[in-house]
């Protein structure tokens, strides 16, 4: 069978809760005719083309009231996992610097909720595994990077991924919360553990938080998916970069767990569907503005010793 997934950067949805009044997110689904529905309007009928969609969702979903001492606290109402529902979203990862937000009742309530609706997540508790209609395990597993976690994820990634073979999975994919916010291309710890993933046995590895764009390198037949940006991203209402893009990967499994990469597309997009303010609305770009995006990817790219 071939199976396709779609993986997406950074979904922040609700508001900043050190910032008194309505937040942006609230004031913008005021404006919405289609509700909680509303940020993947435009893109929901590319996510329900395929077998499974992922994103990285940073924040919370929680009413808790204990904050970290991070200089935002995301978070919003537990109702506002139908922005993900209605998307057609079927996994997450959740190990970036926002999900403790509200502390550890802030992140039970967070799986909690996503579990109910029948979301899938990865994070510091564990791997998860999704199974397509076509009856395909895909096992994923999502690490941050940061107050030296490096070694730690070096000793645990081949163990972890190891056991996801051990439960039946044919195809598995890493998420990684690293690198600095702001850089268009991976650092010299990154490149490493990337290919050390692909190396342990991932077969895709896909990056997020400097909300910017960064190279996609393939490694040993494999591809790496350095940081994939924003999506429907809260955090800013003008961010001074707002291109994106949605990374399909395709593969071809065999009856005997045997799999071959059929290869990947970029969806071009933009953060928003306005030009000059975010809306929180991803939008795939027109074919010019697509054409500039790879473009860009591509100069990214030649950054790195192997490139697509």
């Amino acid at each position: 069978v071939i199976v396709t997934i779609s993986a997406t950067g950074d979904v922040t949805i609700g508001g900043d809760r050190r910032k008194s009044g309505k937040n942006v997110f609230d004031k913008q689904l005021e404006k919405e005719p289609s509700g909680l529905d509303f940020p993947f309007e435009n893109t929901r009928a590319i996510f329900e083309a395929d077998d499974m969609t992922l994103v990285n969702f940073e924040g919370t979903l929680t009413t808790a009231k204990s904050r970290t001492k991070n200089s935002f606290s995301f978070a919003a109402p537990p109702e506002y996992v139908q922005v993900l529902t209605s998307g057609d979203v079927e996994a997450v990862s959740l190990e970036n610097n926002h999900i403790m937000d509200h502390g550890e009742q802030g992140y039970e309530d967070t799986c909690k909720t996503l579990a109910g609706a029948g979301i899938l997540y990865s994070g510091h508790l564990g791997s998860s595994i999704y199974t397509t209609e076509t009856g395909v395990d895909i096992g994923m597993l999502s690490y941050q990077t940061f107050n030296g976690k490096y070694p730690a994820i070096y000793e645990a990634i081949e163990g972890d991924i190891q056991a996801l073979r051990d439960a039946g999975c044919e195809l598995v994919i890493v998420s990684y919360h690293w690198g600095e916010e702001k850089d268009y291309v991976p650092n010299e710890r990154q490149v490493p553990l990337g290919r050390a993933t692909i190396d342990a046995g991932a077969d895709l590895v896909i990056g997020h938080h400097s909300h910017r764009i960064n190279p996609i390198e393939e490694y040993n037949g494999k591809d790496i998916c350095y940081s994939l940006g924003n999506f429907s991203f809260a955090g800013n209402t003008r961010p001074d970069d707002m291109d994106t893009y949605i990374f399909q990967q395709r593969w071809r499994v065999y009856p005997d767990g045997a799999v071959e990469s059929e290869g990947f597309r970029i969806v071009p997009c933009s953060i928003s569907s306005q030009e000059k303010i975010n809306d929180f609305k991803p939008t795939p770009m027109d074919e010019a503005g697509g054409a500039a995006l790879v473009e860009r990817l591509r100069e990214l790219s030649d950054k790195l010793e192997k490139n697509f």
